[in-house]
């Protein structure tokens, strides 16, 4: 779990104006710092499987922002 001021500064340095707190790109990043924390805890308890459950959920919500990300990426440059 994040902290809020975590969260916050995350947030502060992936969005894309002032009040974005919702675009792929903050969605992306914030899945990131909680995929690095709950890493760091099943580390430390290998046995937990619901933890691990929502680990690998979370990996793949993230690899679905980041595909999107890519697809628009390349869609603008080529027009």
């Amino acid at each position: 779990m994040l902290k809020s001021k975590k969260k916050q500064a995350v947030i502060a340095k992936h969005r894309l104006h002032k009040t974005d707190t919702g675009s792929s790109a903050v969605q992306a990043a914030v899945l990131d710092a909680r995929i690095k924390s709950l890493s760091s805890h099943l580390k430390k308890h290998r046995q937990d499987e619901h933890s691990r459950r929502g680990l690998l959920k979370m990996v793949a919500t993230r690899r679905t922002h980041v595909k999107y990300l890519e697809r628009r990426k390349t869609a603008v440059q080529s027009q």
